[in-house]
């Protein structure tokens, strides 16, 4: 199936002279979300957890975690978590962040793939990664809906490790 047919374009989205990947047509598609799942499902048989950051990584990560019966961690901004955390900032392709997740659910040693919308700059997997790594976690690799290849994403999360990065779609 072509998902590109499902992702249409919104300019100067959110900010001036950003150019929006809009993925609600795939979601409003069943036929397409059904196959989106499925493949990254696919991808994912072969670790112990499914991670995805609040919120888009969510639309995609916990029904593939519930798919293959895998537990699905999430990856929150701050004060939207409970308990203990740990935190990392990061950079965005229009600004800045902080990622937090609860520490207790990651044992050491378990893979983990990471599953999310997007891979613009790198900035939020590479946050993700270094929080999982803080908790012993092992990332095999990172799933993606789409992928903007000329922002160089995949040459930053990919330059100190052999993660497997696949995306459905490249930009």
């Amino acid at each position: 199936m072509d998902l590109k047919k499902y992702i249409r374009d919104i300019e100067n989205f959110p900010k001036t002279g950003i150019m929006f990947k809009d993925i609600s047509p795939l979601l409003a598609n069943g036929k397409a979300l059904n196959y989106t799942i499925t493949e990254m499902a696919k991808l994912a048989q072969d670790v112990d957890v499914i991670v995805g950051p609040d919120a888009r990584g969510f639309l995609f990560g916990t029904p593939t975690a519930a798919f293959l019966k895998k537990p699905f961690i999430m990856v929150r901004k701050p004060g939207k978590l409970p308990g203990d955390v740990i935190s990392k900032s990061y950079d965005l392709e229009y600004g800045n962040n902080v990622l937090q997740i609860q520490k207790g659910f990651i044992k050491k040693g378990q893979t983990v793939a990471i599953i999310d919308d997007v891979l613009a700059t790198g900035g939020t997997t590479k946050a993700i990664i270094k929080l999982l790594e803080e908790q012993g976690a092992i990332v095999k690799k990172v799933i993606l809906l789409l992928e903007l290849v000329d922002l160089n994403g995949r040459q930053l999360i990919t330059k100190d490790n052999d993660i497997e990065i696949v995306s459905l779609v490249k930009f």
